[in-house]
C-alpha cells in the first residue's frame, strides 16, 4: 500500500452509501440535522465546535469540509487558531482524565497481586 487516506477516496462515497443504505440513510440523516443553518446555535459557532471535534478525531476530510464551512460562515483566521489550541487542550484533558482510571487501576492491580 503506497498511502493511507488520499482524496481520492472520495470516489467510493457512493459505494460506501449504497452497501449500508439504511444506515447510511440514518447517518446522513444526523448530519443534516446536525448540520443545519437554522438551529439556535449559529453556524459559525456549529462550524467552529465541527473544526473542534475534527482536530480532535483527527479526521482530514472532516477538518477540510468544516474549514470551509467555518470560512464561508465568517469564522476568521484568529477563530480558527482559538478553536485549534481549545481542541488540543481538551484532548490532552482526555488524556489526563483517563490517566485518573489508569492510577486507580494501578492501585486495583498492585492490590490484586500482593
Amino acid at each position: 500500500m503506497t498511502e493511507y487516506q488520499t482524496p481520492k477516496d472520495r470516489a467510493y462515497t457512493n459505494t460506501l452509501l449504497k452497501a449500508a443504505p439504511q444506515e447510511s440513510s440514518a447517518f446522513m440523516n444526523l448530519k443534516h440535522t446536525a448540520e443545519r443553518n437554522d438551529g439556535v446555535i449559529p453556524i459559525k459557532y456549529r462550524e467552529l465546535m465541527s473544526v473542534a471535534v475534527a482536530l480532535t478525531t483527527q479526521c482530514a476530510y472532516c477538518i477540510e469540509s468544516h474549514i470551509n464551512n467555518a470560512v464561508q460562515a465568517g469564522a476568521t483566521r484568529e477563530e480558527i487558531a482559538e478553536t485549534v489550541f481549545i481542541a488540543a487542550a481538551l484532548r490532552a484533558g482526555g488524556a489526563v482524565g483517563t490517566g485518573l482510571m489508569a492510577m486507580r487501576l494501578f492501585e486495583e492491580a498492585s492490590s490484586a497481586s500482593q
